[in-house]
């Protein structure tokens, strides 16, 4: 089976076409960095989609990428439950939204484009942010593509396996 990756990418903090906030949804960052909980959420949001890149790593890669200075993670929650997270990766002037996504049970509920324009302002918050990107493919929620391009991302390059 061929899988088609998109790659998208932001020049420029105004670019952003943000999505109305949501009610009852908090977004937080997780300061107090924990490689055991970004392991939990990789696996919680991911599995429906088969994320499966990091699913043998060792405590020791899990700890090496999510406490490094250049990585952060951010959880939104919904009546004291997951919704979803994102993960940001800075490589240079370069943020990428490293892994994004919505807790199965919240998916359909209008909560993609809030968090991830979330994501975005985040990203272009972060000082020194020149270019934010994500990649996304065929095994990815049906939606996800045209969220990201919603939010003002454009695509770069496609890559077809």
């Amino acid at each position: 089976m061929a899988i088609t990756t998109t790659y998208l990418q932001m020049l420029a903090a105004d670019e952003l076409r943000a999505a109305p906030e949501v009610e009852n949804l908090v977004v937080s960052e997780i300061v107090a960095k924990q490689f055991p909980f970004n392991r939990f959420l990789y696996q919680l949001v991911g599995g429906p989609w088969q994320w499966t890149d990091k699913l043998d790593w060792s405590d020791a890669q899990w700890r090496k990428l999510v406490e490094a200075d250049q990585h952060r993670t951010f959880v939104a929650y919904r009546d004291g439950a997951i919704a979803g997270y994102y993960e940001l990766q800075r490589d240079g002037a370069a943020v990428e939204i490293l892994y994004f996504g919505l807790a199965p049970q919240f998916i359909g509920q209008g909560l993609g484009g809030y968090l991830l324009s979330h994501a975005l302002r985040s990203a272009w918050g972060w000082p020194g942010t020149q270019r934010v990107w994500v990649h996304t493919c065929d095994l990815d929620h049906p939606a996800a593509l045209a969220n990201y391009q919603r939010r003002g991302l454009k695509i770069y390059q496609q890559t077809t396996e």
